[in-house]
């Protein structure tokens, strides 16, 4: 399933995933580099009628993704229902995914702000293991809610190359290591495989799991594997 910057214009930013404690901003794609350059022009004001534009492509996409698969959206279909020219929508985004990046990355900056600086166990204060678990508990309740974007925005060797990924990487690692897990670089990326979007879909609507089935599956062995026991064991 990330955190970044964005401009109005929906280009990505360059970033990196800051320590643990640090504050994301921007967007679900990449982390920023805070700007210490003295002297730098300041951004461009998005004008008023651009801004107009970018709502109703971004509302249009989401209806549009709502019903349908995201990945078989095209930019004519998302450009007639926003009622925009062609060159409009391509001006600001490149393709149907870069749209549903955009209307995801405030959910992903979301669910990052409280594991930085919210309360436990999602948040630091909690034990790794119980970190691990709500971790888990967060980002099945993204995809639930979400699925639809993440799918548009996040799905193959794509899920890799965002800000998302390296964000939620860094966390889990941090959490293994306290943990005392061997090898946390190799383990980290199997246990977030279980939150690719794809993964997710086929257990929800193709095996028919509920998501409190998935959920709990997950915080079970975010439990075992993290040395917080699971219940009933």
């Amino acid at each position: 399933m990330g955190n970044g910057l964005t401009d109005p214009g929906g280009n990505r930013a360059n970033g990196r995933v800051p320590p643990e404690g640090a504050r994301p901003a921007g967007t679900g794609r990449e982390l920023p580099v805070l700007d210490l350059e003295p002297g730098r022009p300041a951004p461009v004001r998005e004008r008023a009628d651009a801004a107009r534009n970018r709502m109703r492509v971004l509302k249009a996409a989401e209806e549009l993704f709502a019903t349908r698969d995201a990945r078989h959206v095209t930019m004519d279909e998302i450009a007639k229902a926003a009622g925009v020219g062609r060159a409009t929508l391509y001006r600001r985004y490149p393709d149907p995914a870069s749209i549903a990046t955009a209307l995801l990355d405030e959910h992903e900056r979301q669910v990052q702000e409280h594991i930085l600086s919210g309360p436990p166990p999602l948040g630091p204060g909690a034990s790794p293991a119980d970190r691990l678990a709500a971790f888990h508990v967060a980002m099945t309740d993204l995809l639930e809610r979400h699925l639809h974007l993440v799918l548009g925005a996040e799905t193959g060797s794509a899920r890799f190359a965002t800000g998302a990924y390296r964000f939620w990487r860094a966390h889990v690692r941090m959490l293994l290591t306290e943990a005392g897990v061997p090898d946390p670089d190799a383990m980290t990326d199997a246990v977030l495989a279980p939150l690719a979007p794809e993964v997710y879909q086929f257990q929800r609507h193709t095996l028919g799991l509920s998501q409190a089935r998935v959920t709990e599956a997950l915080v079970w062995s975010a439990r075992r594997l993290a040395g917080g026991g699971a219940p009933g064991s």
